[in-house]
């Protein structure tokens, strides 16, 4: 490990804004040698992750507002209603910009149900085992109106 490495590493952990620019001047001047790769590879992966917990958060929002309208229609709002609208459209924008999340949707879906069902339960008062134990929503209901 050279000094420029270890600059860039201690850089990493005094100040992150600064440490990124740096790691861009070195790919844009292909300056391969001296990038910190760890903390590199470690952003790259939490921006990965990150994107898979936005889209499971939203997922889980969405479907708690849908059980909500289904099993309290006398307290439908505007409020519920632009909830359900701001989840779907940040969810298509998600699946629009990282395609592959697609896939992941379709295998998070029903765990994200589960835990819509327990904030639902939360937030409703009305008991749990109430909900049915499989989503009453396909993913495709659930992203689309």
């Amino acid at each position: 490990m050279n000094a420029q490495s270890v600059n860039t590493q201690n850089l990493y952990e005094q100040d992150f804004y600064l440490w990124t620019q740096t790691i861009v001047q070195q790919l844009k001047a292909n300056n391969l040698t001296e990038i910190d790769i760890a903390n590199l590879i470690e952003e790259i992966e939490s921006m990965g992750r990150s994107e898979k917990r936005e889209l499971k958060s939203r997922l889980i929002i969405l479907l708690m507002h849908l059980l909500k309208w289904q099993y309290q229609p006398e307290k439908h709002s505007e409020s519920w209603r632009s909830t359900i609208t701001e989840q779907r459209i940040c969810i298509e924008i998600l699946l629009e910009d990282s395609p592959s999340l697609k896939s992941l949707i379709t295998e998070v879906f029903e765990d994200c149900y589960r835990k819509a069902c327990l904030k639902a339960s939360d937030e409703t008062g009305i008991k749990l085992s109430f909900f049915p134990k499989e989503s009453p929503f396909t993913l495709e209901e659930t992203l689309n109106d």
